[in-house]
């Protein structure tokens, strides 16, 4: 399978051409947000408040970066686990995000909210945060920063390897071996 380049933000109309398991790179602009930020956002919407950032066609990568070594913008930068943001992706998505940066498998209302607003969810590389920080040319902190390695992050990303784990479509990679699939193959 190609490799397919991806420039954010993403449009509707780029969204509705991932499917799962396609293998892209991103480049532009990604935000990270970790749990805390996560609540802190959708209490915010919840409340009808503005965010401290504009979520429409954005990308947030689930990544709290180590320390920044000398010459370099970011610390090692891998990702957290997605299922912590179960609870609060499907209301981020409703106020327009378009994709997810994470690893692991996602619970059913956020494949649902994927479905229902037109967004995807990408994995990469755990374990491997030394290496996906050399995607990763810029870093600024635009929100939270009391929350440390948690603050919302303005990062400047070129080619930053995913797979489309979960697409619009409701297809995801992991069916074939996660949970589902493992049913599946039983039945």
């Amino acid at each position: 399978m190609d490799i397919v380049s991806l420039t954010t933000p993403l449009s509707e109309a780029v969204v509705q051409t991932l499917k799962a398991g396609m293998d892209i790179r991103i480049s532009g602009v990604v935000y990270s947000a970790r749990d805390m930020a996560h609540k802190r956002m959708c209490e915010l919407v919840e409340a009808g408040k503005p965010l401290p950032i504009h979520l429409k066609g954005q990308v947030l990568y689930f990544v709290g970066p180590t320390p920044t070594p000398a010459g370099r913008p970011i610390g090692a930068a891998g990702p957290t686990t997605s299922t912590r943001m179960d609870a609060f992706s499907p209301i981020l998505l409703a106020a327009g995000l378009k994709g997810m940066i994470g690893k692991g498998y996602r619970d059913d209302r956020v494949r649902e909210a994927l479905r229902q607003y037109g967004a995807v969810h990408l994995s990469t590389l755990g374990g491997a945060g030394a290496l996906l920080s050399r995607h990763i040319v810029s870093c600024e902190i635009v929100a939270y920063e009391d929350l440390g390695t948690e603050a919302i992050r303005k990062l400047k990303v070129v080619d930053f390897p995913c797979i489309v784990a979960y697409d619009a479509f409701g297809g995801s990679v992991y069916d074939a071996v996660g949970p589902r699939g493992i049913a599946a193959a039983k039945a």
